[in-house]
Formats: C-alpha cells, sequence, structure tokens
C-alpha cells in the first residue's frame, strides 16, 4: 500500500516594529476593506493595531507566494462561532498573536490552528478549572509549572481553532496526551513550532502526516 503524500501546512510569522509602523499603514492599510481599515484606525494601542494588521499582511503574502493567487479578490467570512475563512476558496488559514509576534498558517489541504503564547509571569491557579485533573498535575509536577502551563494553553487554543467552534468547546473536555486529542470522535494531531523560545507555539492539524515549513518575514521584507 503506497502511503498518503504528507499535507502541506506553510507559516509565516513577523515582529512588530514601532519604528515601521507609520510606513506599514502608509502602504498597506488603504489595499483593505474599508471595515478592515475602520477596525484598524479603532485599537487605542499601535501594537494591536500593528498585531492585527501584520496579520493580515501575512495572510495576503501567503496566499500570493504559495498559491500565486490574488488575495485582493478574496472574501474573508466568519463562522458563527467567529472563525474566518476565505468564502468558496480551498485555503485555510489560522493566525494568532502574542507579545510581540504574529504567526499565520496556511494549507489547501486540510483544517488548521493555530497559537502562540508568551510565557509570562501568572497565577496559574486562576485557570485550574481550565484543565484536566491530569493535565493539572503534569502543570504542577514539572521543573517549570509555568513553561508547562503555556504549552498546555497554546495546545489547547490550537486545539480548538482547528476544531472551528471555539470556546463553545468546553476546554476541559478533552485531554492532550503526547501531543494528541479527540473531540467528538475526530482526532487531533498537535505539532509544536520553536519560533522563539520565550514562546509556546503549536499547530493542531487532523491528521499526522504533515510537512511544514516556516519562514520568518522581517520589515525590510514586508516594506
Amino acid at each position: 500500500m503506497s502511503r498518503k503524500p504528507e499535507a502541506l501546512v506553510h507559516i509565516y510569522f513577523a515582529y512588530l516594529s514601532y519604528e515601521n509602523h507609520e510606513k506599514l499603514l502608509k502602504q498597506y492599510l488603504h489595499k483593505f476593506p474599508v471595515d478592515y481599515q475602520e477596525k484598524i484606525k479603532r485599537f487605542r494601542r499601535w501594537e494591536d493595531a500593528q498585531l492585527s494588521l501584520l496579520g493580515r499582511i501575512l495572510l495576503y503574502k501567503g496566499v500570493e507566494e504559495i498559491y500565486k493567487q490574488n488575495p485582493h479578490t478574496k472574501i474573508i467570512k466568519h463562522t458563527e462561532y467567529n472563525k474566518p475563512y476565505f468564502d468558496n476558496d480551498k485555503i485555510q488559514f489560522n493566525i494568532s498573536h502574542s507579545g510581540e509576534i504574529v504567526v499565520c498558517a496556511l494549507s489547501d489541504e486540510q483544517e488548521i490552528g493555530i497559537d502562540i503564547e508568551i510565557v509570562s509571569d501568572i497565577k496559574i491557579a486562576d485557570f485550574r478549572s481550565q484543565l484536566t485533573e491530569n493535565e493539572w498535575q503534569k502543570i504542577a509536577l514539572a521543573a517549570n509549572a509555568n513553561h508547562s502551563f503555556f504549552e498546555y494553553w497554546a495546545q489547547k487554543e490550537a486545539v480548538i481553532k482547528t476544531h472551528g467552534h471555539g470556546l463553545s468547546i468546553p476546554l476541559t473536555s478533552f485531554e492532550i496526551v503526547d501531543n494528541t486529542t479527540t473531540i467528538h470522535n475526530e482526532e487531533y494531531y498537535l505539532q509544536q513550532l520553536n519560533i522563539n523560545e520565550k514562546y509556546k507555539c503549536y499547530l493542531a492539524l487532523k491528521t499526522n502526516n504533515s510537512s511544514i515549513t516556516i519562514k520568518e518575514f522581517n520589515h525590510n521584507e514586508i516594506l
């Protein structure tokens, strides 16, 4: 029996840049739909505006470079659970940001979800109710509880983004074991992405036979 070809997933990521913020707005904002332009203008913090804008830029770069298509002809809609998607298009995408990093995952072969979390000092006990007992015990016994917590959190967020029903799926209703989990009899497979040692980043897929490429965009390339 021949082995099923690997499904391709492409990851683009970029860092925030204060010095390039106005340049990004001037060069890119007018290219997007008016409602998205207004959304960006409503952000009070430049960081939030740029995180959103960079996510859209990376998405469009991916469509142009990988699939050789014009992204500006595509219409982005949202499901009832607020997951964005291209209308009448097989290209799947998902965007996440945390701290100073934005990541965008694209595939035309399968549903995908990605989550990135900056590891920070938080009171992890406040999130105990969002984890299964086994997950909580592993975090509590870990050499670095904070790192362990954000690892699980990124995994869980990535899975529910792939599933597509968002937080209507209770985080305690499924358990991450050896980078796999099951929701409603569907299996999900997790891949850790080594973007930055200060962050935890995971990609969730419905197949365990995937080839993943990772590309960083610096602002010279974007501008």
